[in-house]
């Protein structure tokens, strides 16, 4: 009791208050990180959403603020209006983006689910000895660098020596001639070049909703798993009438952080196919990138773009959590 009140004593001053010495301690401490938080995350953002309301360029030498003004002038709405009903290319293409990303989004979204929870399920069932090994291999793809899983790919969708195109023919298949620059080939409407693409980006994703669904499978009671046995449920029962329902919220964090990072793709998109054949694969990271560094410089068209894939990305986790969500935990 001595101990713990000379503690109290010493941590805070009369009253309930920090000392001084303390706040001082502690506005030090704070400093650099909310500087690094300013400078590297807030301002860019406020730098963006200032920007979409501006023919802003580089190139050209402004008057105002950081280049804002006189050759670079405010247009209010206009970036946005151009990006919605415009009929120049790069609106055109942003809007063809648009889709293929949520179609990118679509496809990847119920697969690394599928996939995920019954392998875990599975890895979960196993003995101990080979359950961290597994762990390890299913999760390496996505520590992985980028740029080297693309080069592996790149090497298995080769058209006439890739593996896949072996593979095909060694089952007495003709496989396509580019697995991702054939603009004719389609799949329930789907292009063969942005099928491939989802393969790559799930094969080099789903290991890390792996460990969450892993994690989660161990946090479940023992005994409630236990009683459905006694109630008399088979393996599938269990599954799905207490394992996937215990597993809701888990499901929520999964699906917000996989719609999250689908709609954020670049390296794969850019290195694999760039945007091709004919913008199949285009995606609005993409064409931000492309109007701001690439083609036109048009930082103020390109800052318009960011902002409605930030809207985009908020109404979809809004919505996910307004439907997947519980009202209760065990």
């Amino acid at each position: 009791m001595a101990v713990n009140s000379l503690f109290k004593k010493d941590a805070l001053s009369e009253g309930g208050k920090l000392t001084a010495k303390q706040r001082r301690f502690a506005y030090t401490s704070l400093a650099p990180i909310l500087l690094y938080m300013g400078l590297f995350t807030l301002f860019p953002i406020f730098w963006a959403v200032v920007m979409s309301f501006f023919s802003y360029t580089p190139i050209r030498e402004g008057s105002g603020f950081l280049g804002l003004g006189g050759a670079n002038p405010f247009i209010g709405i206009d970036n946005y209006i151009e990006l919605f009903t415009g009929t120049s290319k790069p609106a055109e293409v942003f809007r063809l983006a648009v889709k293929n990303t949520f179609l990118f989004t679509a496809l990847v979204l119920p697969l690394n689910l599928i996939i995920t929870l019954p392998l875990a399920v599975i890895l979960e069932s196993i003995g101990e000895r080979f359950k961290t090994l597994f762990r390890a291999i299913y999760f390496l793809p996505t520590i992985s660098s980028s740029v080297a899983l693309v080069i592996i790919w790149s090497y298995m969708y080769a058209p006439g020596w890739g593996m896949l195109s072996l593979i095909f023919k060694a089952v007495g298949l003709v496989p396509p001639k580019s697995w991702l620059q054939d603009p004719n080939t389609v799949y329930f409407g789907i292009p063969l070049a942005m099928l491939c693409v989802v393969v790559a980006h799930v094969w080099q994703d789903f290991g890390y909703n792996l460990v969450i669904f892993v994690a989660a499978l161990q946090s479940i009671p023992k005994t409630l798993r236990e009683a459905a046995r006694v109630d008399g449920a088979n393996t599938w029962q269990e599954f799905w009438l207490v394992v996937v329902p215990l597993l809701s919220r888990t499901v929520l964090l999964t699906s917000v952080l996989t719609v999250i990072s689908s709609l954020q793709v670049f390296v794969i998109f850019q290195l694999l196919t760039r945007g091709g054949p004919k913008n199949q694969t285009q995606t609005m990271l993409l064409s931000i990138y492309e109007n701001a560094f690439k083609f036109a410089n048009n930082l103020g068209l390109s800052a318009a773009m960011s902002m409605i894939l930030f809207i985009i990305i908020l109404i979809l986790t809004v919505t996910q959590f307004r439907i997947l969500r519980t009202e209760w935990e065990y």
